[in-house]
């Protein structure tokens, strides 16, 4: 009682004026970091390895958390923490926003991205204690549910609406697109010829008139159909991505002297036999001993450069048709004031075994993705001075938010290093470190992927959705079936326990999986399709990962240092999916998304088997729990 009536003021305010607004400030900028930045850079043509190694390393953070929380609770009220990591999140969104414009956009954004990540983070920190401290614990467990689905419905903003805004501002901004057809006959009267690479002549064009995709082709083009040598296609190939000035993407060739051990004794054996095992080079997929498919080339320009002196990226994709004609080269080109005079080359190839007259439609467009993707990210800067100043006013005063007192050095270490000492003499915690690290070991590299794998063309493994289809299938379908995944899973758990439904939780955790298999081997084109398999894979991904919280909340509950070792279980989990997803992206690149997937499923296995060391107490989960978003 008598803790209760120091809340004071805080009595007096209700908390549907800061809870909402509070956790759906909390999930959005984690949302900007871990998966705006992913759609972000693979729009921006960065390669899936250097995406995924380098926003992995985004979790650090909320790893580390953990250490600097005591920080949080002794320096200032928590009410100041939240108010001014929410200017400075703004402040380092806008300067996203403006990195994009750069040329080294890539690695200017990323450490605006890393301090975002740290504001983020002990934003959470600030937020979870004041909870605690301005609710009583009555409205605790009842706004337990509010804070959760605030928290999802940011998700769905960042996921969903802020990328299909990047996607409709990348297809408003470009030109007309540009349609043709490739067509595939049998019975050509040049069919014992070959295709041969010839760049054409530039037309004379204007450098005043506006910018647009000019077709240097014909808008139909016929190939016949028959195998060629493989050495005649390598050379054409090679001479494609030489014309398009092309960087291979293989491991970079170096004198030996220059290489590490690592690289000489572990990673370059490791390569080698993965390429020579599981290899995804396209090219081989249409190998036939010594011969492959034919091929023809396409040539696409530009009439001037972009009209506001930046830069203006074409993708071209598959769009209709049969995809036994492939587009193996020049499916993107970035054009600017200093190469807009300069053609693409696009290589198409016949698959070997195709012996009917046959076509396909590729269509290329031309947008300003960075410029949709500062203006998103203006947006958010917006709408978080728009928290800053909405929390000074809306934040109650509690009582019980008051700096810690200053301690002496001392006191201070032993602070710190006391909570992790009783955590690691907790009775079963090989066990339960092993379940925290394990239970995601195959999501945590799926999810690096997963949006990169959906933005890919037909040609690369991919599915080829638009930014915006992806903001639609991922961000909004999949965030609302991963909302309702979490809620069935904590009403069942709360009926029957935990322990009842964990092995349930897990199979549905992990097996939806294997629509990841079944997309990157069959690549179906509807969207809705598309959108049910990621909404599958996103329900039980919710209901599995209610259990996985759950169990935290059980094992940290069993100890004095409850909120301490909770967020040292959080630490646990971020860096059980930081580590994995950094050397994801290589390996997908290596092997290919089928692959990969599989890859993927079989990383399932150990999550299970750690859940047969726990030991949870069959009447947890029965009772409400205060479970963190």
């Amino acid at each position: 009682m008598k803790t209760d009536a120091l809340r004071g003021e805080n009595r007096a305010q209700s908390p549907w004026r800061w809870i909402p607004s509070l956790y759906f400030a909390q999930g959005l900028p984690y949302v900007a970091v871990m998966t705006i930045s992913v759609i972000m850079y693979k729009r921006l043509g960065i390669s899936n390895a250097e995406i995924a190694f380098y926003t992995s390393w985004l979790y650090l953070p909320w790893v580390i958390k953990p250490l600097w929380s005591p920080i949080v609770e002794v320096f200032s009220r928590r009410r100041a923490w939240i108010i001014a990591m929410q200017l400075l999140i703004g402040a380092f969104l806008a300067s996203v926003a403006l990195s994009l414009q750069a040329d080294n956009f890539f690695k200017i954004s990323l450490i605006f991205f890393w301090l975002m990540a740290f504001n983020s983070a002990t934003h959470d920190i600030a937020a979870d204690g004041f909870y605690i401290l301005a609710l009583d614990s009555h409205k605790q467990a009842w706004f337990v549910g509010v804070r959760s689905t605030f928290y999802r419905i940011s998700m769905i903003v960042g996921q969903g609406i802020l990328v299909m805004l990047a996607g409709f501002i990348e297809s408003s901004t470009g030109p007309k697109p540009l349609t043709f057809e490739i067509f595939a006959e049998a019975d050509m009267s040049r069919s014992e010829e070959i295709t041969i690479f010839k760049a054409p002549d530039l037309p004379e064009v204007s450098a005043s008139s506006e910018f647009s995709l000019l077709s240097l082709s014909d808008a139909k083009i016929a190939t016949p159909i028959k195998k060629i040598p493989k050495e005649d296609f390598a050379r054409i190939l090679k001479e494609v991505k030489e014309f398009n000035g092309t960087k291979e993407n293989v491991v970079l060739m170096q004198k030996s002297e220059n290489k590490s051990l690592w690289s000489l004794r572990v990673k370059e054996p490791i390569e080698k036999f993965l390429e020579e095992k599981f290899s995804a080079d396209k090219n081989k997929v249409l190998e036939n001993k010594n011969f492959t498919g034919n091929c023809a080339v396409a040539f696409i320009g530009a009439t001037a450069p972009p009209s506001d002196g930046g830069k203006s990226v074409m993708n071209i994709d598959f769009s209709r048709g049969d995809k036994s004609i492939r587009l193996i080269e020049g499916s993107r080109r970035e054009f600017d004031s200093r190469n807009w005079r300069r053609p693409q080359a696009v290589l198409f190839q016949l698959d070997p075994n195709l012996k009917m007259d046959s076509s396909a439609v590729f269509i290329a467009r031309a947008g300003n993705i960075r410029f949709a993707w500062s203006i998103v990210f203006v947006a958010l800067s917006i709408l978080f001075t728009f928290f800053f100043i909405y929390h000074i006013f809306a934040l109650p005063v509690p009582e019980l938010d008051k700096s810690g007192a200053l301690r002496s050095p001392l006191e201070l270490i032993l602070g710190f290093i006391r909570p992790f000492l009783n955590f690691f003499k907790k009775e079963n915690i090989i066990p339960a470190v092993a379940f925290i690290l394990l239970f995601r070991l195959g999501e945590s590299q799926l999810v690096k992927l997963s949006s990169p794998f959906l933005i890919d063309s037909i040609e690369k493994g991919g599915v080829g959705l638009s930014t915006g289809e992806l903001g639609f299938a991922y961000g909004t379908v999949g965030v609302f079936l991963l909302t309702l995944g979490g809620i069935i899973g904590g009403m069942l758990a709360a009926k029957h326990g935990l322990k009842r439904w964990i092995w349930i939780m897990a199979l549905a955790i992990n097996a939806p999986d294997l629509v990841y298999v079944y997309m990157a081997y069959f690549q179906p084109e509807n969207l809705a399709v598309v959108a049910a398999l990621v909404g599958l894979e996103q329900l039980g991904y919710g209901f599995g990962f209610a259990g996985y919280m759950l169990f935290m909340v059980y094992y940290a509950g069993n100890s004095e240092n409850k909120t301490s070792h909770y967020a040292i279980m959080t630490g646990l989990m971020a860096l059980g999916m930081m580590i994995p997803g950094m050397w994801s992206g290589w390996l997908q690149q290596i092997i290919g998304y089928g692959n990969f997937f599989i890859w993927v499923c079989i990383c399932t296995l150990p999550g299970f088997l750690a859940i047969f060391f726990l030991k949870i107490d069959p009447k947890f989960g029965m009772k409400k729990a205060n479970i963190k978003p």
